[in-house]
């Protein structure tokens, strides 16, 4: 109940009595519940869990909130609304906090149409608490790494020329769920030759040729945790210029990873991954951003931007991510798992990042 206490002691500065959540990952995150239909009410001295017949006893299992089953007993998501009327009025809620980012247009209406009080929007206030990670967070999360972790070192195994991207992504994704994962929800990126210009580039029906570079960048899902990596490998000599682009991405990777600890400001993670990139001449095809938080979803807070200005806190894992993109020739991206500690981080995923030739 930890997680509830801390929503409630922003309750008084963020001038509200109550608070909804909805945001899927935002709800197992306060409760344990990992149905796909519930919705939370928190008061200063209540905590209930709404959710409908399908999920009732699966729910009195996986949370300690109090658990309401909603008038309807359907699975229709609208009428949990219904449900959440009654029970924000029984609870004297007077101004209630929302979630702006998960709320729709549709609900919002209806709930103020029904409640007649103030609905106070509020940003990131579970997101904000997600950021840190506790021991069982870091648990999930370093199983979930070393299974990624091992799917790369098998797939250097089969991988050759004559099989497409499409069967590598396939290897993938079974090594993965033989060692207790999943990769569901996260299509690997197998991209080869010129489709490695491609950031996003999921894979194809391409076959994989003797001198192609390849981008493989995929993660693992173990008991709602992810893990993501990204790694670079040449089928036979990729040429001159692909050998260079990686190397410039390793350097890059390096020396933020070297400057990487607790107190950093995003400014100052960009300013340590893009100095090798700027000073090489490539940080104009430098399109994807410098990295992300990772836990409950794949790309969390913090998000790493040279606009806003977060502190990086022990207990956050992080990945970071330069890549470099030449249209119609080819690209290059090196991807961690970073586990912030007091003087540094801790690598989650060992593998080699270096370039390697098969």
């Amino acid at each position: 109940m930890e997680r509830i206490v801390q929503l409630r002691n922003r309750f008084d500065e963020l001038d509200m009595d109550g608070f909804m959540i909805n945001g899927e990952w935002n709800r197992r995150y306060v409760s344990g519940f990992t149905g796909s239909n519930g919705l939370i009410l928190i008061t200063k001295d209540e905590a209930i869990l709404i959710t409908d017949y399908r999920y009732f006893e699966q729910a009195k299992k996986q949370t300690e909130l109090d658990i309401v089953l909603h008038k309807e007993h359907t699975g229709h998501k609208h009428k949990i609304y219904d449900e959440a009327t009654k029970q924000i009025k029984r609870l004297g809620v007077e101004r209630l906090g929302f979630e702006q980012q998960h709320l729709n247009f549709g609900n919002y209406a209806k709930l103020k149409e029904q409640l007649h009080m103030e609905l106070v929007p509020t940003y990131d206030m579970v997101e904000d608490l997600r950021m840190v990670k506790n021991d069982d967070e870091l648990e999930n999360i370093r199983i979930s790494s070393r299974i990624t972790n091992e799917a790369f070192l098998h797939v250097l195994e089969i991988i050759r020329p004559g099989l497409t991207e499409m069967e590598v992504a396939a290897e993938l994704e079974s090594f993965i769920k033989q060692n207790g994962g999943s990769a569901s929800t996260f299509t690997p990126i197998v991209a080869s030759g010129k489709r490695s210009s491609l950031p996003h580039g999921r894979a194809s029906d391409k076959v994989i040729e003797k001198g192609d570079m390849i981008t493989i960048d995929f993660g693992t899902n173990y008991n709602g945790y992810w893990s993501d990596i990204s790694r670079v490998v040449a089928i036979g000599d990729p040429g001159q210029k692909m050998k260079e682009i990686h190397q410039v991405v390793l350097e890059s990777f390096q020396n933020c990873l070297n400057h990487l600890k607790a107190g950093m400001t995003d400014q100052e993670v960009d300013k340590y991954m893009r100095e090798i990139l700027i000073a090489s001449g490539y940080n104009k095809y430098s399109g994807t951003g410098t990295g992300h938080g990772i836990g409950l979803e794949v790309h969390e807070k913090p998000l790493f931007s040279v606009d806003l200005e977060k502190t990086l806190q022990p207990g956050m894992v992080v990945t970071i991510e330069p890549g470099i993109y030449l249209e119609d020739i080819g690209g290059a991206r090196v991807e961690d798992m970073l586990h912030i500690t007091e003087n540094g981080c801790e690598v989650l995923s060992p593998s080699t990042k270096e370039l390697i030739i098969i």
